[in-house]
């Protein structure tokens, strides 16, 4: 469903994707911030793994 009376892009004035007005950006966004927060945890275990080689 097109959110604007005229079903045309040239009427669209700004952002507009999917989920908008909704709870998934914030989903969407914590999602992407735990899978952040992961690869850092693991790539610093790996590193310090590493540096006590040395």
């Amino acid at each position: 469903m097109f959110p604007y009376s005229e079903a045309s892009w040239s009427v669209v004035d700004g952002a507009m994707f999917m989920g908008w007005g909704t709870a998934l950006p914030g989903i969407t966004t914590l999602i992407a911030a735990a899978i952040c927060v992961f690869v850092l945890v693991v790539g610093q275990s790996s590193e310090a793994k590493k540096s006590s080689k040395f």
